[in-house]
C-alpha cells in the first residue's frame, strides 16, 4: 500500500513538473514518506534522483529549499498562470487564476532558502 502510494505522488509530482496548478514538491514530500515507511530503497532512488533528489534533501536536512528553487518556481507560477490568464476567455477564471497565483507566491516566498556552505537557512 506506501509503494502504491509512493508511486502514485511520485507520478502527480512529475506531472506537476510540467503542468501548471499541479505542484510538484508537496507530492514529492508525501512519496518519500510513503516509501520511508514501504521500503527503504525507493526512497534512496527517491533521494538520489537528479531532478528532485537535491531538493528533498534540503528540505528533509534543513527544513529549506536550495538556492534558486524558491526563485525558479515564483517565476514559473507567474509565467504558467499569466499564460493561462491570457488565454482564458472568462474573467472569473482570470481572477481565479490571479487568486491561486497569489497565494502561491506568498507561500513560496516565506520558504526558507539554504546555500551550499552555511550552516543555517536564511
Amino acid at each position: 500500500m506506501w509503494l502504491v502510494a509512493g508511486f502514485a505522488c511520485v507520478g502527480l509530482g512529475g506531472a506537476g513538473a510540467v503542468l501548471p496548478l499541479l505542484p510538484t514538491t508537496p507530492f514529492l514530500l508525501l512519496a518519500a514518506a510513503c516509501f520511508a515507511r514501504g521500503d527503504p530503497r525507493f526512497l534512496e532512488w527517491l533521494l538520489r534522483h537528479r531532478v528532485f533528489g537535491p531538493t528533498l534533501k534540503a528540505w528533509r536536512d534543513r527544513r529549506a529549499l536550495p538556492v534558486g528553487v524558491k526563485s525558479k518556481a515564483i517565476v514559473l507560477v507567474v509565467v504558467t498562470l499569466g499564460i493561462s490568464a491570457w488565454v482564458l476567455d472568462s474573467l472569473f477564471g482570470r481572477i481565479a487564476l490571479v487568486l491561486v497565483g497569489a497565494c502561491l507566491i506568498a507561500f513560496l516566498a516565506r520558504l526558507p532558502v539554504w546555500k551550499d556552505g552555511e550552516g543555517s537557512p536564511e
